[in-house]
């Protein structure tokens, strides 16, 4: 994993040594957050794993709303104004539907991650909008799950390819003359 932006630094199944099975060569397929790899065959608890992440994800949504309208409610006691008080509506409004696109789209494609360290201040802004955009993806698939599986079978795809053009062993063969 990167450091700084929290992406993997290889896709699943890449060919390099770390993303490999140590025994066998085959690709292995990368473990998504609070799934692991039951995401392959959706065995092992993959559709509780599902809904405790919808409801998970729903529950913390609700409960970021709740601070953020006790947030709200101590600028109306503090008096700062219609202005200060439109424009942290709006920042938030803005932020959480510019995370939610951004979260929607990752779970599609991997993003730049000199990107994602440039959106990150956005994104803890907007986080109500990332954890909407968890709980509706976790409704249907786990989250990350299409890119991760199109990444594993390419990868498991490449490999056949590549065992199945061999028979054996060249060394073994026998020279004709």
């Amino acid at each position: 994993m990167s450091d700084e932006t929290g992406t993997p630094d290889t896709p699943a199944g890449s060919p390099d040594g770390a993303d490999r099975s140590a025994s066998s060569g085959r690709p292995r397929p990368e473990p998504l957050r609070f799934f692991g790899t039951t995401w392959v065959n959706h065995d092992n608890g993959y559709a509780a794993r599902r809904a405790g992440v919808a409801v998970g994800s729903l529950a913390a949504a609700v409960a970021s709303c709740l601070v953020l309208r006790l947030a709200y409610e101590g600028l109306q006691i503090a008096d700062t104004g219609s202005f200060v008080t439109v424009l942290i509506i709006a920042m938030f409004a803005i932020c959480s539907a510019l995370a939610f696109r951004n979260t929607w789209e990752g779970f599609g494609k991997r993003h730049d991650p000199q990107r994602q360290a440039s959106l990150r201040g956005l994104l803890a802004i907007g986080f109500v909008g990332s954890l909407l955009a968890y709980f509706f993806r976790s409704l249907t698939e786990a989250p990350g799950e299409k890119l991760h599986r199109e990444e594993y079978d390419k990868a498991r795809e490449e490999y056949d390819r590549r065992t199945s053009r061999r028979t054996g062993n060249p060394s073994k063969k026998k020279r004709r003359r």
